[in-house]
């Protein structure tokens, strides 16, 4: 078996305005997210960035601005997908990007990863998704594209 690299990122897409993309996962209902994934091989992470965001989305994030903000963490994998990982792997380093787009579009998701989608503003994204890194993330998103 092929195991994940416990090295990831986490997208933030948004317009100028601030709306937020968020997926609602298959294998955890009601839990909302930006787009992440894996790091594979030897990619580097503004490639991982741009590969999971059309994965995801069916976006190219090479037609849009990508932001690497040098900002990680790391996080205790759920135990739902710890399986994914070598045994004895726990914990996740989580390199965060965010994907400006110029207006709120429809996507076209990866059916095995999501059911469906939503742009809502940045303050009520924050407090859907289901991850901590994810919400403090969209938190700091209008200072770090300076709003």
């Amino acid at each position: 078996m092929d195991y994940k690299q416990p090295i990831s990122v986490l997208v933030i897409v948004h317009t100028p305005d601030l709306k937020v993309l968020l997926l609602e996962r298959v294998d955890f209902q009601d839990a909302w997210q930006s787009v992440t994934g894996s790091k594979e091989s030897d990619e580097i992470l503004a490639d991982t960035a741009r590969r999971e965001v059309f994965e995801e989305t069916g976006l190219n994030a090479s037609q849009f601005t990508l932001r690497d903000w040098q900002l990680s963490s790391d996080f205790e994998i759920y135990e739902l997908w710890r399986h994914r990982y070598a045994p004895g792997v726990t914990t996740n380093t989580e390199h965060v990007f965010s994907l400006e787009i110029p207006t709120s579009i429809d996507i076209v998701l990866s059916e095995r990863e999501h059911r469906r989608f939503r742009w809502v503003d940045w303050n009520i994204a924050a407090e859907m998704v289901f991850s901590p890194s994810n919400a403090e993330a969209i938190r700091r998103l209008p200072e770090r594209i300076g709003h």
